[in-house]
């Protein structure tokens, strides 16, 4: 058993709402308004590149520019925001998020932009977001006592953002200018950071040690790979992300918009939102003794999500294959965030949680890039046919795995106090 892991007790009353809290306001307001901003981005980059005239292969880049520093230095995020505190990180990514923002609006007004201009503006926020995620999970169990209704909560605002932004970005591109979106962008960043920064003031358990990088990056490795439970997790859920995230996404769009129109394919990605908000209402509600069995047992349903268009099914039936992947996915997030925060020790939760979001994004540009040669080969409809059976598989697996299915719902870790 690792450090503190022995001092986490069975939980034996719920804690008081996180709406109580005024840092939870803070930060629920600040993770809002940056969630905001990215489901706006692909659309205001997308039409950028395209109006710049460097078609999809430009888009591609540019997304390429700003997915691999993320992959590359996730891991280094992890590290700084344990030493360095994830407030002071999470502030300064939003800054430097603002900054590309901003000068990639100034660009598109003044200049005719070019794609390495793009990129390397693309390549500076993504190298922030790297720098940001990680200390995502370290500020949950500071801001909020009772942290799986905090996480449930969180997850409901990802869900009505990601829904909200595309639309928001939609509007500003066709009413207003493609430069003036991400101004707002900008503008949401500048809020995040506005929101996070008076929680610099929280006790955090920083790591204090003169250690080189490595060895920090080390010490983080030894946290992860001494619990079965979550590096059995996160190497399930890696192929779980080439074979069934990977190609979902990309060919469901397809065969659905070729089965039910481009204004059906509108409603079935929105039924699936809607399904991520009831997941996130079930996730304050339920609470489960075996959480992560609880989850995996939600996340069944999303093997629907590529199981519909694989076999054509009717519009309603699809729609409501939707709304229960929707729900399956997000009770699992709910279900599997509150079990790293709750038996992680917070001195490394940052260095722990960089691996889990480097194990899980990793491979899922990898499966899409291959899901368009795969289709061209057997089918679209047969890729995702297989790749909702490989999702069933994959949680059968976790399923059998004796420290997933014996990992209980304890009190969160204690909250270090402030220093002076």
């Amino acid at each position: 058993m690792t450090t503190n892991e022995a001092t986490a007790r069975p939980e034996q009353s719920s804690p008081p709402s996180p709406w109580r809290s005024s840092r939870f306001r803070l930060f629920f307001t600040a993770r809002s308004t940056s969630l905001l901003g990215d489901g706006m981005l692909m659309v205001s980059l997308t039409t950028a590149v395209l109006g710049a005239g460097y078609g999809a292969s430009g888009v591609g880049y540019a997304l390429a520019a700003w997915m691999a520093p993320i992959v590359v230095l996730v891991l280094f995020g992890g590290v700084l925001a344990d030493r360095f505190t994830p407030q002071v990180m999470m502030v300064g990514a939003d800054v430097v998020r603002m900054v590309a923002m901003l000068a990639l609006a100034v660009l598109l007004i003044t200049t005719d932009v070019r794609l390495w201009h793009i990129m390397a503006l693309l390549a500076l926020s993504g190298a922030a977001t790297a720098m940001f995620q990680p200390g995502l999970a370290s500020l949950v169990p500071q801001v909020a006592e009772d942290i799986q209704r905090a996480n449930a909560l969180l997850r409901i605002s990802e869900a009505i953002c990601t829904l909200l932004g595309p639309g928001v970005a939609g509007l500003l591109v066709a009413y207003w200018d493609v430069a003036g979106s991400f101004v707002v962008i900008a503008a949401a960043y500048a809020l995040s950071a506005l929101g996070l920064a008076p929680l610099r003031k929280l006790g955090t358990a920083r790591d204090e040690s003169d250690d080189p990088m490595w060895h920090r990056l080390t010490t983080g490795w030894h946290e992860f790979r001494s619990r079965s439970w979550l590096w059995g997790v996160i190497s399930i859920w890696a192929v779980y992300g080439l074979f069934v995230f990977g190609p979902a996404l990309p060919l469901g769009a397809a065969l659905l918009t070729e089965q039910h129109g481009a204004g059906g394919y509108g409603w079935i990605a929105s039924a699936d939102g809607a399904g991520t908000i009831i997941g996130g209402l079930l996730g304050m509600r339920v609470r489960p003794r075996r959480p992560l069995v609880a989850g995996a047992c939600a996340m069944f349903f999303f093997s629907l999500n590529p199981l519909a268009p694989a076999l054509g099914w009717s519009f309603t039936v699809t729609v409501l294959t939707g709304i229960l992947a929707g729900c399956g996915f997000a009770f699992w997030g709910v279900m599997w965030a509150t079990s790293v925060q709750s038996h992680i020790p917070l001195a490394v939760l940052s260095r722990v949680s960089a691996y889990d979001v480097a194990g899980s994004i990793m491979v899922i540009p990898l499966g899409r890039a291959l899901a368009g040669p795969a289709a061209e080969t057997y089918g679209a409809d047969r890729v995702l046919l297989f790749s909702s059976v490989v999702g069933v598989v994959c949680i059968a697996a976790m399923l059998c795995v004796p420290a997933i299915r014996a990992l209980s719902r304890v009190r969160k870790l204690p909250t270090p106090q402030p220093t002076t």
